[in-house]
């Protein structure tokens, strides 16, 4: 399986994804539109068999209708989409294994918070996790908010319950850009993290839409206030000290709300 990452320079800074599959079929993850998708179909010879929706939100749906209409794929994703989502013809389960080439799956994760229809997708090569794609619960150096539909009690639990034990080298697939912008937050909290320094000199040079910069969990880490709720530096900035992980997730969302 081949992994197509694509930055869609849209207004609020989507990517598209293709999982280009060995028999030249190929699935969606959260397709802008039509026209940037049937391109990569195009460009690359493959036929689209199915579309999978992270969540409900119009950005990551829009796409659904028209590439229905002219490829008649399905469309796959969590049961509290049913309403919401275009097309939605078969309901993900957590824990379901999607099988895709030999010895490749995804696993279906159940991640609320964001919205309460949201589904993150880990990617197994016989068995071992090796990716994740994380629609608008996970972001490269942040998590996403909570003002759509969501709670940040929730997230709070999916994040560190489902993110924070996975392995170092899980590289991240997030819906959007937003790496530059995030770590420009963890300065405003942290403001001597070097890792976080190095890594926006990095990302401001970040140009080429079909190859983006991607983390991994180790790297998020070193750089994601979400991932260090018990920084001194940070708890310090937020007048934490001496609250939970839970306080100081939820004085981070507000701080980032209002940032």
């Amino acid at each position: 399986m081949k992994i197509h990452q694509v930055y869609t320079e849209s207004v609020l800074d989507n990517f598209t994804y293709l999982l280009e599959l060995s028999d030249g079929s190929a699935i969606a993850i959260d397709p802008w539109d039509e026209v940037i998708t049937n391109q990569l179909l195009a460009d690359n010879s493959l036929s689209l068999k199915a579309i999978i929706n992270t969540h409900e939100h119009w950005d990551h749906i829009q796409g659904n209708e028209p590439l229905v209409a002219q490829h008649g794929c399905e469309v796959w994703a969590h049961a509290n989409g049913q309403g919401k989502i275009p097309g939605l013809s078969r309901v993900l389960n957590t824990g379901e294994l999607i099988a895709l080439d030999n010895a490749v799956e995804l696993k279906v994760l159940d991640t609320p918070g964001h919205t309460m229809a949201h589904l993150c997708f880990l990617v197994l090569e016989q068995g071992i996790a090796k990716a994740v794609f994380t629609g608008d619960t996970l972001f490269n150096a942040g998590v996403g908010h909570c003002r759509g539909g969501g709670d940040v009690d929730v997230l709070y639990d999916t994040i560190v319950q489902q993110f924070h034990s996975l392995d170092d080298s899980i590289v991240i697939y997030p819906g959007h850009k937003y790496l530059e912008n995030n770590l420009r937050f963890t300065l405003s909290i942290e403001p001597d993290n070097q890792d976080a320094q190095s890594w926006l000199a990095r990302a401001t040079q970040d140009k080429d839409s079909a190859n983006p910069v991607t983390t991994c969990i180790g790297d998020e880490r070193k750089f994601n206030t979400f991932f260090r709720l018990a920084s001194t530096e940070i708890r310090i900035e937020l007048n934490c000290e001496s609250g939970t992980d839970r306080e100081v997730f939820t004085a981070l969302r507000a701080r980032r709300d209002s940032w």
